[in-house]
């Protein structure tokens, strides 16, 4: 039985390491969003601790019914007030480390999900 479809119609994740993050094959050494259909920014934070309010109100601009936030090398969460602007638009966030939101982010965007995952890269 083929679980996969022939061809991967989104943006994928094609590779990560420690300091990058390969997107369709193009590497980048900062941190990302990036979007099942083609979105791709620098998301304007080194590290966790970086992190503000403004940005998870940027996620929120965003057009996506879910998005996965890659805290860097460790799963953290940011604070719950932060998350307001998504919880007002409906938006789900799901909290995991970079390298399993990476592989989160491949297998719903291959579902076909209007997927974005913001990921640090420390």
């Amino acid at each position: 039985m083929k679980l996969q479809a022939d061809k991967f119609e989104a943006q994928s994740i094609t590779g990560y390491g420690p300091g990058w993050i390969a997107v369709d094959q193009q590497n980048h050494e900062h941190s990302l969003i990036v979007g099942a259909r083609g979105l791709l920014q620098e998301w304007n934070c080194a590290r966790f601790e970086d992190l503000t309010p403004a940005h998870f109100e940027e996620l929120a601009r965003l057009d996506a019914e879910v998005i996965i936030f890659g805290s860097g090398a460790r799963n953290r969460f940011p604070p719950p007030a932060w998350l307001k602007p998504l919880m007002e638009k409906r938006m789900g966030l799901e909290t995991m480390d970079t390298h399993s939101a990476c592989r989160t982010y491949n297998i719903l965007a291959g579902e076909g999900r209007n997927v974005i995952a913001a990921l640090l890269l420390e």
